[in-house]
């Protein structure tokens, strides 16, 4: 039998942020989990949707935890599929293909890892009692839509965002970039690792970002967001994690030291752990993360994007799952995000305690690679001969220009030596056709 999260209606008894998880209480507590064997008849079974680099290393956590896997993707050989116990392949843009793709897989828990989702199929399947959609079906419908998102942390929770406008035309995407000033930011309602986002300097670069988004985004709802561009100190994920206190059995927040990254057109190239934060920062940063994990529900680790300027803090995005950028918690942390997020979506104890400061750097396509099958990787040798260095390939059966193919992960004393570590790894990895 699974164990499930408690009821979204809760108090929020939160204690200091930077001292100790928030806690919820209900007025039912959920049972100790109790766990299966994979292939019979007990078997704690999970359907995991998208089937990337993050689905393979969370199918990796949860099958270490004796969980059935069952991992779905639009393509077959995806990388969870080649460590899953069960494979699938099919359109889950689909509900009718994704529902019946869920319900063959015999899954009472559902693990969303990707944008291209039928969010509504969840929330039919979550609402019949047939499954538990992590964290919520709700959370994911919002979260997979940017502007149900911002909506919930702006409007709703009053949270401080950057100046934004949604347009659904070339003329109200005019009017967003007006309202919110150049330079602004235009990015696809549903998309991720930059795909469709471009930065407009001026009008004359609106019509041109407009069939970007179209054209390049993870799913075309002919619908955007225009940002105003922030002048930010800093830019962090900070992981949140939902989970089930062992002792009372009621919902904690629990926090990870933040990471810092850098991205390239929207596209995560590098991260670090901790990202160093003033206090008064860091504890704003941990209400915000709060407050918005609190307000979508669940179990599981949330990556909570923010910007930092000053001491006052930005709400950005938040995937309510783990993250790219935490990838560098392969090295920094005693528990991975992927460890973390098997263990809170099962209802298990967690750990965010920092092992070590750690970074990462990707391992991508280069910029001018023909698409083909069949990636080969070289300088391996040279890139782990190097003190505090591991890596991972992800897997991916084919590579196109910039396609993200692996990670090196490095730790050290401090965050500067991790960083030096990983680049130097990941420059001497040669990924070829």
């Amino acid at each position: 039998m699974s164990p499930s999260p408690m009821s979204d209606q809760m108090s929020d008894q939160s204690t200091h942020p930077s001292l100790s998880p928030s806690l919820e209480t209900a007025a039912v507590q959920p049972a100790a989990p109790v766990l299966g064997t994979p292939w019979t008849r007990s078997a704690t079974r999970v359907a995991l949707l998208g089937a990337g680099e993050i689905g393979k290393e969370v199918t990796i956590a949860l099958s270490r935890l004796g969980v059935e896997v069952t991992a779905i993707d639009r393509y077959d050989g995806a990388p969870a599929q080649q460590v899953a116990h069960n494979a699938l392949t099919v359109d889950m843009s689909d509900p009718e293909a994704l529902t019946a793709a869920i319900r063959s897989s015999g899954a009472a828990i559902v693990v969303p890892e990707i944008e291209a989702l039928a969010t509504d199929a969840l929330v039919a399947l979550e609402q019949a009692g047939e499954v538990r959609v992590v964290p919520t079906a709700r959370a994911t419908q919002l979260t997979m839509n940017r502007e149900g998102i911002r909506r919930l942390a702006a409007e709703e929770l009053a949270l401080p965002t950057s100046p934004y406008a949604f347009a659904s035309s070339l003329e109200e995407l005019t009017a967003g970039a007006r309202q919110v000033g150049f330079p602004c930011v235009v990015k696809p309602v549903m998309s991720s690792s930059g795909h469709g986002q471009s930065v407009v300097h001026g009008p004359q670069d609106l019509e041109s970002a407009w069939r970007y988004a179209a054209a390049d985004g993870r799913v075309d709802r002919g619908r955007v967001i225009v940002e105003g561009l922030v002048r930010f100190d800093t830019e962090i994920t900070l992981l949140t994690v939902r989970s089930r206190d062992p002792r009372t059995g009621q919902t904690v927040t629990s926090f990870c030291e933040p990471i810092g990254h850098r991205q390239v057109d929207g596209d995560y190239v590098e991260s670090w752990q901790p990202q160093s934060l003033s206090p008064a920062a860091l504890e704003r940063a941990r209400e915000v993360a709060r407050s918005v994990t609190t307000a979508l529900g669940g179990w599981g680790l949330f990556g909570v994007e923010l910007f930092i300027c000053g001491e006052e803090v930005l709400f950005s995005e938040v995937s309510p799952r783990p993250h790219d950028t935490g990838l560098v918690t392969l090295a920094s942390q005693r528990l991975s995000e992927f460890e973390l997020h098997a263990r809170a979506l099962l209802g298990l104890p967690v750990d965010t305690s920092l092992r070590s400061p750690g970074a990462s750097v990707t391992i991508k396509a280069a910029d001018r690679s023909a698409p083909g099958e069949g990636v080969s990787f070289e300088g391996l040798d040279e890139a782990l001969a190097q003190e505090g260095v591991d890596l991972r390939l992800f897997g991916k059966p084919e590579a196109h220009a910039g396609r993200r193919l692996g990670v090196v992960v490095a730790y050290a004393d401090d965050v500067r030596t991790a960083g030096d570590r990983a680049r130097a790894g990941a420059w001497a990895i040669r990924p070829s056709v």
